[in-house]
Formats: C-alpha cells, sequence, structure tokens
C-alpha cells in the first residue's frame, strides 16, 4: 500500500466549523445510522426495548451528550429504546432535545448518595414507568435488554413479569460497523490526536515532568473540542517496564524512551487510540532501545499487514508475528481490539493466549481497528509501546493517524 493510499482518510478530514463552499457532515443521518443499528441488533434477538445507562452506549444510541464522565457513576441520566416505537431520554439536567429522541422526561434517581432510606421506594417507582413503556412499545413483548444498572433494579424489574437480556452485548454489536459519517468523526478526533501528539514532541526535553508532557495531549483535547482522556497511560525511562504505570510527577531524563497511549475521547465524541514511543535527547538512541523499537515495529506492520475482510479473528491470531521468546511474557493484553467511540469489541487475542480467553469472528469492511504492541523484557529497565488505528477496506485498511514513527529509533 502506498503512502498516499495509506494515509487517505487522515488527509481528507473534514472541518470541524461550518462552511458554505464544501461538504459538512450530516450529524442528523450519522444519528439515525446509529439508532438504525441498535434497533437492527434488538429486532434480531426478539427484544422488545433496551434501557441504556451507560453514556457511551446513550450518546451512540440517541446521538446526545450530558455530564458523560460524572454519570458514568452518578446514575442521573437513562435511554429507553423500542425496538418498533420511541426514543425516550430520560435526564436529570435538562438539555436541548435533538430530533432523534421523541420525548424527554426527568429522571428517576434511585442511588443510595440521593435517596438514601427512600432508596427502594424511589427503585420501585423506576421500575413501574419502565415496564409500563415496555408493556405499551412491546406489543406483548416482554424482553428488555439493559446495558448496565445497579443490582436493586433487576429485582424491581422482575416483579413486573419482564425478561431482562444482556444490553451490552446488543450495544457491541451495533457499533461494530462504522458509517461514512462516523468515519469522518473519527478522522477528526485522530486529526486532533495528531496535534496534541505533535506538540507533546516538540514539548520534549530533559527536565521537564510526564505529568507536564501528558498534559500538553488533554489541553489540546479539550482546545479542539473533545471530551476526556480515558487513562494516564504515559512512562518514562525505567517506568516504561512493565506497561501501565500511569504519568507522575518524574522528571523525564536526557536519554530516556518515553511511551504513551492517547486512549483521547476526542471531538464528536469518538476515540482516537494510538500509541508512540519517543526518545528523549540530546543523546542517541542506545542499541537497545533501537532493539526494542524496531521489534515493536515489526510486529504492528506485520500484523497490519494481515487485515482483510474476511479474515477470522482465529486466522489472524494463527499468522500473527511471532517475536523473540523472552518478550512473550510481557507481551501486550491483547492483539488488535475494535474501536468507536471508545474501545469496542473485538479483542482478538495472541495465539498464546487463544486457548484461555480467545474468541473467533470475522473482520468485516468498516470496522475501525487497533493493532497494538508492547515490546519489554521482563525485568529490563525500558519498553516500548506502539499502536494504529486503521479503518477495514474492502482490500486491506487505512490508516486515521498520520503521525510519523521515529526515525532515530529506526536506524
Amino acid at each position: 500500500m502506498s503512502p498516499t493510499d495509506k494515509f487517505h482518510l487522515a488527509r481528507k478530514t473534514p472541518a470541524m466549523t461550518l462552511t458554505d463552499f464544501e461538504p459538512n457532515l450530516d450529524m442528523d443521518k450519522l444519528c439515525r445510522y446509529r439508532l438504525g443499528r441498535v434497533r437492527e441488533k434488538l429486532a434480531a434477538q426478539d427484544l422488545a426495548a433496551c434501557v441504556l445507562y451507560d453514556p457511551i452506549n446513550i450518546r451512540y444510541a440517541t446521538g446526545t451528550r450530558n455530564m458523560s464522565v460524572y454519570t458514568m457513576h452518578a446514575a442521573e441520566r437513562y435511554a429507553f429504546i423500542a425496538t418498533e416505537g420511541p426514543v425516550v431520554m430520560f435526564d436529570s439536567y435538562p438539555v436541548g432535545t435533538p430530533t432523534i429522541v421523541d420525548e424527554r422526561r426527568p429522571a428517576q434517581i434511585w442511588y443510595y448518595e440521593v435517596t438514601q432510606d427512600k432508596t427502594f421506594d424511589a427503585c420501585r417507582d423506576w421500575a413501574v414507568e419502565i415496564a409500563d413503556l415496555v408493556r405499551q412499545y412491546g406489543g406483548g413483548n416482554n424482553r428488555l435488554a439493559i446495558d448496565r444498572m445497579a443490582t436493586l433494579g433487576y429485582g424491581a424489574l422482575q416483579k413486573h413479569k419482564l425478561t431482562l437480556c444482556d444490553g451490552g452485548s446488543v450495544m457491541e454489536q451495533a457499533r461494530l460497523i462504522k458509517s461514512t459519517e462516523e468515519l469522518a468523526c473519527m478522522s477528526v478526533a485522530v486529526a486532533a490526536c495528531d496535534v496534541g501528539m505533535a506538540r507533546m514532541r516538540e514539548a520534549l526535553r530533559p527536565g521537564i515532568t510526564e505529568n507536564y508532557l501528558w498534559s500538553i495531549l488533554a489541553q489540546t483535547n479539550i482546545e479542539l473540542g473533545g471530551e476526556w482522556l480515558e487513562c494516564r497511560l504515559l512512562a518514562s525511562g525505567g517506568r516504561t517496564n512493565p506497561w501501565y504505570q500511569e504519568a507522575s510527577d518524574k522528571l523525564i531524563r536526557g536519554g530516556d524512551l518515553v511511551a504513551f497511549d492517547t486512549d483521547m475521547v476526542g471531538p464528536y465524541g469518538y476515540c482516537a487510540d494510538v500509541s508512540r514511543t519517543f526518545h528523549c535527547g540530546p543523546s542517541k538512541p542506545t542499541v537497545r532501545q533501537k532493539q526494542l523499537y524496531r521489534l515493536a515495529y515489526e510486529q504492528v506492520h506485520h500484523n497490519l499487514e494481515l487485515i482483510r475482510p474476511g479474515v477470522t479473528f482465529r486466522e489472524l491470531s494463527d499468522r500473527s508475528w511471532r517475536g523473540p521468546a523472552e518478550f512473550e511474557e510481557n507481551r501486550y493484553v491483547c492483539m488488535v481490539h475494535g474501536v468507536g467511540l471508545v474501545d469496542e469489541y473485538p479483542d482478538i487475542a495472541h495465539p498464546l493466549d487463544w486457548d484461555s480467553h480467545g474468541y473467533d469472528g470475522v473482520i468485516e469492511e468498516n470496522m475501525v481497528l487497533c493493532v497494538e504492541s508492547y515490546i519489554g523484557q521482563t525485568g529490563d529497565s525500558e519498553g516500548v509501546k506502539l499502536e494504529e488505528q486503521v479503518v477495514v477496506t474492502a482490500d486491506g485498511i487505512q490508516s486515521l493517524s498520520s503521525f510519523p514513527f521515529e526515525e532515530d529509533l529506526l536506524k
């Protein structure tokens, strides 16, 4: 694949502001596509409706956003979506109603902080309202999917003779295949991420802290209309091995490797999940640092070349890159994973992990995947994290990011 083809989507990033001289994103079309996917998957499982509490799922299905991070732990916002009927949005804090929401109601709150000794009564009233909606729009079908909810709610709904089903799997399957509008939104999010990474690379010098460097990405994301960072995965020097150490007030020293994973929920609510490892000058990288980097680069690009529509997860795993045995114990948790609004289905396991938690499926066109690598020997002083985010096309893949790899580490 030529560089021009590889970065076609990255170079075609649409503007984020309205103009009168070029096409703009059709957000109504995007929202209706996503709602249609949800209803398609509900119908396939003979479900009357779903209740969504996860703010990521609510955003996908309804096109609405309101205090997403807060409502990840405070159950004050939920949606009822009938397979054949209305979208009803329950919200504690009124915001403008987009066209895709048919009705807005005040949320019934029943978690302990707010209701204390009235929790059971509040939960009972909530269940009555949900059950009434199922009866009204279910056509005699009492099968209701729920993505995430406190335990008390299940018993309250079952008293109304509802059959409760897993809504998480419904939503993961719905979110799997991206529309043209979704891909445009993701291109904008990754473009914002590329800007943040460029600013980080420019700011990298001995004496700054990991926290300072990480804050540049967070600031850029908010400045360009993004929302939050899923974690704080940036480490330098000896903290790059093992992986999964979050940014700290450690000073970055000359000669350090600096590895990070963006996990950035950017503009339009879409995730930019790209990993890079920098080398902090002014010294040149060591022979060992170059070895680690080349292996990670080789793993990512070998596995990228395997991705095509019709390839099964098992085939991808079986044909995947096999590196030196000394790096196997410290391997990344998965080989490939899906991404959309956040990390999504599927997680494709390494061959070594297939028997314990691998599962099969098929790569399809318009899936968006992240191809992962972490190379760091157990007990060693440093490691390298790399990751590419790509769209599956009819004849292969296209990268969403155009951010380069480190030339000094590939020499």
